[in-house]
């Protein structure tokens, strides 16, 4: 049986075992938020991280994630941070301003505070492509995201080691 080289990558890392992971889920399009996060939560147990070193957060919308990922930054010492949402265009104006105060806000917590957040935010123009991107024809960004968030911890691990 071939083993999964992203899997393969970290088995035996002595630099995981110790991390520790939040992932914050905005409940707006649960539906969709909560494939993201079993794909993320999933992915890093795959990976070697242990069930009790991954907290899980709930907040109402993808706006909240904002505030919530900044105060967890500056409450805990989490090896990186999972935002999680899923915002999804309307008939209004809303959507853009929605989604450039999201990812703005988050890009402003990751430069604030000494801590890797990482964007699972699917902004889309209609509830399929939503789909397709959390477990459907496209993947799920949540599994790319939990990689991404462990890649970054040991990144972040390696420099404070130097």
């Amino acid at each position: 049986m071939k083993k999964n080289p992203i899997i393969y990558q970290y088995e035996n890392n002595e630099k995981i075992k110790d991390l520790k992971f939040a992932i914050i889920v905005a409940q707006w399009n649960n539906d969709i938020t909560k494939k993201l996060y079993q794909g993320a939560y999933n992915t890093l147990i795959q990976l070697g991280i242990l069930k009790e070193k991954i907290k899980l957060w709930k907040v109402p919308g993808s706006y909240e994630l904002i505030y919530s990922a900044k105060k967890i930054a500056h409450c805990y010492n989490f090896d990186s941070i999972i935002v999680i949402g899923s915002i999804i265009k309307g008939e209004t104006p809303h959507f853009k301003y929605l989604c450039q105060a999201v990812s703005q806000g988050i890009k402003d917590v990751n430069i604030q505070y000494d801590v890797p957040v990482i964007f699972c935010v699917l902004t889309d123009k209609k509830k399929q492509q939503s789909f397709d991107r959390s477990g459907g024809k496209n993947g799920n960004k949540g599994i790319e995201c939990a990689k991404t968030a462990l890649d970054m911890a040991i990144f972040k691990k390696n420099l404070s080691n130097e």
